[in-house]
């Protein structure tokens, strides 16, 4: 049963990383020719009205997409710490949590309170990983690159949540340094992993000769 809900999760990992990297390059694809036919159509020059049609068409077109990869994060940030059988579950109940949502606040609020259940999620898988749990599925092994991907993740979701709230200041600036910390902390948890673990244990070696040394004595 192991091996077959370790294969499952691996499945299911590698269809949730392929959907996230495929919404990524459409919205990729969308800003690169909306940014080309911007300049060659000169729309700088144009009307004001004109401008204005041209990125809500825009907005338009790329909308479905950022819900989806706000729907992705929702369903990936879980997979750290739920067993196969009880994601699912979640997953179903998050969709239909969600689309109640939707039809009685409107799409906003649900994206809105996708991403605060993510923060909460991703703070917690944090903690997790920071307290050195054995239980969360990771890709790569060891503490530091643990700890350093769930704090890039919990910064990419501050991000996006903070495009909700540009317009409130301080709230902006708050989810803006908090997401710049975090992610910072994240990069260079995962890029220096081998040397923080290095002297972590140069340190521990060192202690350890202390303490020999005053038995010694």
């Amino acid at each position: 049963m192991d091996n077959q809900d370790s294969t499952k999760r691996a499945s299911y990992d590698f269809y949730l990383i392929l959907a996230t990297a495929v919404v990524l390059a459409i919205i990729s694809a969308i800003c690169i020719y909306g940014m080309f036919y911007f300049q060659q159509a000169q729309i700088q020059d144009m009307h004001p009205l004109v401008k204005a049609r041209y990125m809500n068409t825009m907005n338009l077109v790329i909308s479905p997409f950022t819900i989806c990869l706000i729907l992705l994060i929702g369903i990936c940030v879980p997979k750290r710490f739920l067993p196969m059988k009880m994601l699912n579950w979640f997953t179903l109940a998050l969709l239909v949590l969600l689309g109640v949502i939707t039809y009685f606040y409107g799409i906003i609020m649900a994206l809105k309170i996708n991403l605060m259940l993510g923060m909460v999620l991703q703070f917690f898988v944090l903690c997790l990983a920071v307290i050195g749990n054995k239980h969360l599925h990771f890709e790569k092994k060891g503490y530091w690159v643990r700890v350093g991907s769930s704090a890039i993740h919990l910064g990419i979701i501050l991000f996006i949540l903070d495009l909700f709230y540009y317009k409130h200041q301080t709230l902006h600036l708050v989810l803006f340094w908090v997401t710049t910390v975090a992610t910072t902390v994240g990069m260079l948890c995962c890029f220096y992993s081998e040397a923080f673990a290095n002297l972590i244990k140069k340190r521990r070696w060192g202690k350890s000769l202390c303490l020999t040394a005053q038995e010694k004595r």
